[in-house]
């Protein structure tokens, strides 16, 4: 039966998960979930380097483009990787996300579909973006 067999290779890798990350990065990134506001490690950590995704290391945010506006997560105006506009060579995807009754746009990590967070048209200028990202998804590498 091959549902059967996707079935049991998505539970071992449901279970692989479990085992390399906390309960709230679990959480976070492979159920889509939303730290609390203002509990995040890195919402202040204002240091130079680069942000990476908790699952599979993949460079996401650098701290240069890294903002605070009080929302209570660590925001970015954009993905690292970005040229002007364009986004190929990031290692973030954007998808529409109806969960809560509006549509707002889900970020994932491109390497391993690792939920984010949120990316917002009311940042500041020059991108325009606000990505709402959250903590239990990310790992900082301190330098350039």
């Amino acid at each position: 039966d091959p549902d059967s067999v996707t079935k049991q290779a998505e539970a071992t890798v449901a279970t692989d998960w479990k085992k390399c990350l906390t309960p709230e990065q679990f959480y976070v990134t492979r159920e889509k979930g939303t730290e609390p506001p203002f509990s995040g490690i890195y919402l202040n950590n204002m240091e130079s380097g680069i942000y990476s995704c908790v699952c599979c290391n993949a460079p996401l945010f650098s701290s240069e483009k890294k903002y605070n506006s009080g929302t209570g997560w660590p925001l970015f105006s954009e993905a690292y990787g970005t040229c002007g506009k364009d986004e190929s060579n990031t290692n973030i995807t954007r998808r529409p996300d109806n969960m809560l009754g509006s549509t707002r746009t889900e970020v994932v990590c491109k390497q391993c579909d690792a939920h984010l967070g949120h990316v917002f048209d009311d940042g500041p200028a020059p991108s325009g973006q606000r990505f709402c990202i959250n903590s239990a998804s990310l790992t900082f590498k301190p330098g350039s």
